[in-house]
């Protein structure tokens, strides 16, 4: 079982592969694409307090962003994204802590 302040991020590959994207190599952050879909993929844990430096819009970044974590923090993170009005599609995806079942929580309603 992951501990809550590790980072999902081998799971949060796993569901985009699971889901017929090629996933980029890195760290924390990748780029899952598959057809015409580009999304940059932010792995977060229950250590992030500062979402700041993850919500940057940086100009040629994909405008799909996906941002994933443990599921039993995923709709505190879905409220922080609404609250922050981040210029991107978004969505949040929330994992289960032993990595066999996830969750996808779309972006507030009207987001662009």
């Amino acid at each position: 079982m992951a501990t809550a302040s590790i980072p999902p991020t081998t799971e949060a590959r796993d569901v985009f592969r699971e889901l017929g994207y090629t996933v980029s190599e890195g760290g924390r952050e990748f780029v899952a694409e598959r057809k015409w879909r580009r999304v940059l993929v932010t792995v977060l844990c229950l250590d992030d307090d500062d979402l700041d430096p993850y919500l940057a819009d940086g100009g040629d970044t994909p405008r799909l962003r996906c941002f994933v974590t443990w599921r039993d923090r995923a709709a505190d993170l879905q409220e922080r994204l609404v609250a922050s009005k981040p210029p991107y599609d978004w969505a949040v995806i929330g994992i289960d802590h032993d990595g066999e079942d996830f969750a996808v929580m779309e972006g507030a309603p009207g987001s662009p």
